[in-house]
């Protein structure tokens, strides 16, 4: 979130002296793509110096200024823990993630990533038939260790929309499916800020058809709301206002549709049963 943050600022002094970004780097004699990957927020962070040239050619000329976005720059260089798993998380998602204050999903294949079992978090790496048993053994240690985001003291608001496909698909494996669905209700009974539903076969079409859905939206205003399309690859990511409120549309619709979180607790609990 800090590399984002940053590189929003980036642009805001760009775009504070009328400069485009071909303007800009040719006035440093930078090579083709070095600004964009700045302002791009994913990889790439200016050295102090680079920083320096950059603020002395839009004109930043306020020392707290100039001192607050050095600050910014040192808190976008930080690791946290997801960086050890780059291997295996590769677009960015867990970062934005973690620092929102509000999640909003939609999944209408899978056991959204905050809510799967580590059985389950394997079988369906391994079910995407490109990854060997070591890279598997990641991708679950890293779920493990993403997870506990929702027992933080500052947990965000979680509200999942679960297909019931996702639920009925499980059954082709009663094992999995009894410990996934009892960590289900585990986790939508004990902690109050997950908001857990179903959205029934039987509600037909809705707001969601495009596929999976995730909204996250932030505390500071400085963090726009991002939208989330995951992919096979990497995903995508939409933060324009219309995108969003489209999208935001879109997902109120499914979980107007969706069993309230009581009836979807009592609906997973028959399905143990059965």
């Amino acid at each position: 979130m800090e590399r984002r943050r940053f590189a929003a600022e980036l642009r805001r002094m760009r775009e504070a002296v009328s400069m485009t970004v071909e303007e800009a780097r040719l006035a440093l004699a930078w090579s083709s793509g070095r600004l964009n990957h700045m302002e791009g927020g994913r990889h790439s962070i200016p050295d102090v110096s680079a920083l320096s040239a950059l603020m002395d050619l839009y004109k930043v000329t306020d020392p707290a200024r100039r001192e607050a976005l050095l600050a910014l720059r040192r808190e976008a260089r930080t690791r946290p823990w997801w960086h050890d798993f780059e291997d295996v998380l590769d677009d960015g998602y867990v970062g934005f993630e973690a620092q929102a204050r509000r999640i909003s999903a939609f999944h209408p294949i899978v056991v959204h990533g905050l809510l799967q079992t580590p059985a389950y978090a394997a079988a369906s790496a391994r079910a995407s038939l490109a990854r060997t048993e070591a890279e598997i053994e990641r991708i679950v240690a890293a779920r493990i260790e993403r997870q506990k985001l929702l027992i933080r003291p500052d947990a965000p608001e979680f509200r999942c929309v679960l297909d019931e496909a996702v639920l009925l698909r499980l059954a082709v494996n009663p094992e999995l499916a009894r410990d996934q669905l009892q960590h289900l209700v585990d986790i939508a009974e004990a902690i109050n800020t997950v908001a857990l539903q179903v959205l029934p076969i039987g509600a037909g079409l809705h707001g969601c058809m495009h596929g999976s859905t995730v909204i996250l939206d932030y505390e500071d205003e400085r963090d726009p709301s991002l939208v989330y399309l995951e992919t096979r690859g990497r995903g995508t990511y939409l933060d324009s206002p219309a995108q969003v409120s489209d999208y935001r549309l879109a997902l109120d619709d499914v979980a107007s549709d969706a069993l309230s979180k009581v009836a979807t607790i009592e609906l997973i609990k028959s399905l143990i049963d059965d």
